[in-house]
This record gives C-alpha cells, sequence and structure tokens, in this order.
C-alpha cells in the first residue's frame, strides 16, 4: 500500500544550519515540508524546509501518531518522545 502523505514520517535534515538534526513531519503542501522537533520548533511554529533536502526515516513510522498530526491532536510532548527515540 502506498502513502500519500510523509507526516507523521521522521526525517533527517541534509542541508543547511540544522544538518544532522531529526524532525517529524508533521504538514505538507507543494513545495514545502513542516517539520517539528517538539522544542524549538514546535506544532504551533514548525520549520519549513524543502523536502530535497530531507532523508526519510521511514521505519519510525507511527500510524496512530500520524492520524493524530492529521486530525491536529497531536501535541509537542509526543514528538519529543519520537525524535528522541531516533537520536539516541
Amino acid at each position: 500500500m502506498m502513502r500519500e502523505t510523509n507526516v507523521g514520517y521522521l526525517a533527517r535534515s541534509l542541508a543547511g544550519h540544522d544538518k544532522g538534526k531529526v524532525y517529524m513531519i508533521i504538514r505538507e503542501d507543494d513545495k514545502h515540508v513542516y517539520l517539528a522537533d517538539g522544542k524549538l520548533h514546535t506544532i504551533a511554529k514548525p520549520k519549513k524546509k524543502n523536502p530535497r533536502h530531507l532523508q526519510l526515516i521511514k521505519k519510525y513510522e507511527k500510524p496512530e501518531l500520524t492520524e493524530k498530526l492529521l486530525k491536529e491532536e497531536a501535541t509537542d510532548l509526543q514528538i519529543i518522545q519520537e525524535v528522541k527515540n531516533v537520536e539516541s
């Protein structure tokens, strides 16, 4: 089954001053993705980034969290926990 969206995936930044940092994709539009780490870049104030500058980390997909993100019910704490699992 193909996914229509990358929302809910974790991604590592490949370019820019944040190179190497892990984020969660919380929204997408035609040209950009919006990323949150739950701390500096929260759900309310996400980082806008070109998707070509990201490496998706698909093995960390969590369907229940993706559902919450799409319904705008996720919290920064949930994102912090998922990002921490990858960074450690």
